[in-house]
């Protein structure tokens, strides 16, 4: 099958692109060294000529609400455009799960904005509502680092290896179309405040850590079992421990 992938430069995209050409796809990167602007969506079409299936991993940058609400549904849009048009047969978006659990963050909002532009969409889709990766406490801890020490949110997660979120996305986009979401989660939950010190351990990174709310990169209203993903959910088979022995990575 010939796949466009929409953030095949970026981290879950090109794992995607890596995924897809190692089963023998072909993979049509949608990023600007390919002349494409997903915001305008300048090459879209001309891009989208013969794919059967575009996976969505894009990840823009946003600083608030309004703009995460713009950049998520215009990307979407711009898709869904090019995709009615071209005649592709599945749009596939990878999303966060206990998305609706979860007001405040402006990331979240975004996500919700893609959600419903999909599903308004004339396009067959289906959304893959993954949890958080592997590296997800590390990355906030690096995110708020004070005179030498790191604040890590003393977070209940249930993690996911980003690999096995893009061979997820890739199985979805072989299959047909569910006109609906599904959650994907790691085995096992686990300490965010733990596991980003493991993660720094695993990379020989020497960076002190202190467990607070207080200055941390997220809110509150991610604490106690929020994130963790409801009964049913499919899970993922590599643990983060395997992950750690793998380098961390």
């Amino acid at each position: 099958m010939r796949i466009a992938v929409a953030g095949g430069t970026g981290r879950i995209g090109g794992l995607v692109v890596t995924e897809l050409t190692r089963r023998g796809h072909e993979a049509v990167s949608l990023s600007r060294g390919a002349g494409i602007d997903l915001l305008t969506g300048v090459g879209l079409r001309q891009r989208l000529e013969g794919v059967d299936a575009v996976i969505d991993a894009t990840n823009p940058p946003v600083a608030d609400i309004a703009e995460a609400e713009h950049a998520f549904a215009t990307i979407t849009r711009n898709l869904l455009t090019a995709e009615t048009e071209t005649g592709v047969r599945h749009h596939v978006a990878l999303s966060i799960a206990a998305l609706d659990a979860v007001a405040g963050n402006p990331h979240y909002y975004g996500k919700r904005a893609q959600e419903r532009e999909v599903a308004a969409g004339s396009v067959p889709f289906t959304i893959v509502r993954a949890t958080q990766f592997h590296d997800f406490p590390a990355m906030i801890a690096e995110w708020t680092v004070v005179d030498g020490e790191a604040i890590v949110p003393p977070l209940l997660v249930q993690p996911i290896a980003p690999a096995d979120v893009a061979a997820a996305l890739v199985d979805t986009a072989l299959d047909a179309p569910l006109s609906a979401s599904f959650d994907i989660a790691g085995p096992r939950t686990e300490d965010a405040v733990d596991m980003a010190r493991r993660t720094f351990t695993a990379r020989g990174t020497d960076l002190p850590l202190r467990a607070s709310w207080q200055g941390a990169a997220l809110g509150v209203e991610f604490a106690g079992e929020v994130l963790i993903p409801a009964p049913g959910t499919r899970l993922a088979p590599t643990a983060f421990d395997e992950w750690l022995a793998a380098g961390a990575r």
